[in-house]
């Protein structure tokens, strides 16, 4: 994507470019999928938010915080719009600093500096241990552990592609975008790995907590496992702290989802892939009918009032994991076809403001990787007895959903699939040339005594 998007640097690129590199009719159909990867988020948000808030009190019922949340989002997206930039802004500051304090609790823990004085260290990793049998026992049940984890990693790592969701809005982008792009692996490295790393130090995986939490939906440790953690050393007040601040972390999230979602379908329908009224706005300029339809979608939060908490969480995240590997397996192919094109034409890739390593291979290992992860995320429904039809429908109703879409464009509007020769690898890269060789940066604004930069953040 780096490649691509340095070079070419436009509004939802990853959607546009595979109509403009492989097929309109895929890139149609990446359009709805990434339309329906953002939607579904809003409603995982809604219901983590209303697991974290039953860690206080129970006395409101799951209906009624669902209803509010729902009523926020709606607020703050119709009416309240002009704000969303500098509330997202402070509260991904919110974000940084709650992984860092718990990557730093999690090391002063860990050596002693607990109220029972315990330096546990890696005690854990020996006793119960690393890997968990899961569904068999033995090597097979290890590796199904194993691949557990790893399904719940491919949810997990959503969010990278939304760098490139920027670049068209960015200033001076083929000078600012290579940077962005190469901090995203100190990040992931950092926030993703090192908290992953920090939970495994922290709790081990078969405390009663934690099970509890995640086979009854019981609040609370369901919302963060470092609230079982700090239960365990007897450490009071910190986790409602962490837990009021991961609050504003899913709110916030479930806002931002909102606001991408409707946009998503704004320019599917802007561009006439979607129907005529989802292009109709308010005076401010916001898209009111997309924010209707996707807070209407939100309303299957409410499978949470007659199921358990953990159990709808689970298919949303199935649903939401299936689709970002589509997206991913779309991205991956998408550039196998400009690698393709850009040779057809003599197009350098040394002339590129980005150049990547090791290509196309790893860019068919990543295509094949996310493919067959696609396939495995709701594997667990053909084992014995573990037959269940919504987990089978929200793991696999995007992977019937995307070839059906692509299908019926390509049917009604004749779409030709683009053989390399014949891709357009220049239409507006003049204009951003000649943006590039022209710019002049703006000067930083200073707020009293501190400065802040947003792509920074």
């Amino acid at each position: 994507m780096a490649e691509m998007v340095t070079y070419l640097p436009i509004s939802s690129p990853f959607i546009r470019f595979a109509g403009r590199y492989v097929d309109e009719a895929f890139g149609v159909a990446a359009g709805y999928n990434f339309f329906v990867f953002e939607a579904m988020l809003v409603p995982f948000e809604i219901v983590a938010c209303n697991v974290i808030i039953h860690y206080w009190s129970n006395i409101v019922p799951a209906g009624g915080i669902i209803a509010i949340v729902i009523l926020l989002y709606g607020i703050i997206n119709i009416f309240a719009v002009k704000w969303y930039g500098e509330s997202e802004f402070w509260l991904a500051l919110g974000k940084v600093v709650l992984i860092l304090g718990l990557i730093a609790y999690t090391f002063i823990t860990m050596l002693g500096g607990n109220p029972q004085h315990d330096r546990f260290g890696f005690r854990y990793w020996k006793n119960p241990g690393s890997f968990a049998e899961l569904y068999k026992t033995g090597d097979l049940g290890r590796f199904l552990g194993f691949l557990q984890c790893l399904i719940q990693a491919s949810f997990t790592i959503a969010g990278p592609d939304y760098v490139s969701m920027a670049a068209g809005e960015a200033e001076n982008p083929r000078v600012v975008m290579p940077r962005a792009y190469n901090k995203v692996f100190g990040r992931l490295m950092a926030f993703f790995v090192l908290g992953s790393l920090a939970v495994g130090i922290n709790v081990p995986y078969n405390d009663p907590e934690l099970k509890d939490a995640f086979s009854n939906g019981r609040p609370g440790a369901a919302a963060s496992p470092y609230v079982v953690a700090m239960n365990r050393l007897g450490i009071t007040v910190l986790p409602d702290i962490v837990n009021a601040l991961v609050l504003s972390a899913a709110f916030s999230a479930g806002n931002s989802y909102v606001y991408c979602a409707s946009r998503s379908l704004f320019g599917l329908a802007l561009e006439g892939k979607a129907p005529k009224i989802f292009t109709r706005c308010t005076r401010n300029g916001v898209p009111v009918y997309c924010v209707l339809l996707v807070l209407l979608l939100s309303l299957l939060s409410f499978l949470q009032v007659s199921n358990n908490s953990a159990v709808v969480l689970q298919w949303f995240v199935n649903l939401v994991t299936a689709s970002q590997l589509i997206n991913f397996s779309v991205m991956s192919y998408s550039f196998i076809c400009f690698k393709r094109a850009c040779e057809a034409q003599g197009l350098s890739r040394d002339s590129l403001p980005y150049k990547g390593i090791l290509q196309p291979y790893l860019a068919w290992y990543a295509l094949t990787g996310c493919f067959i992860m696609t396939f495995v995320g709701g594997y667990t429904v053909f084992l014995p007895g573990q037959w269940d039809i919504p987990t089978f429908l929200f793991s696999y109703t995007m992977i019937g959903v995307f070839p059906i879409l692509f299908v019926t464009w390509k049917l009604l509007k004749k779409t030709k699939w683009m053989k390399p020769h014949e891709v357009d690898l220049y239409r507006d890269v003049e204009e951003i040339e000649e943006y590039t060789r022209n710019f002049v940066p703006n000067p930083p604004k200073y707020v009293g005594t501190l400065s802040f930069s947003r792509g920074d953040s």
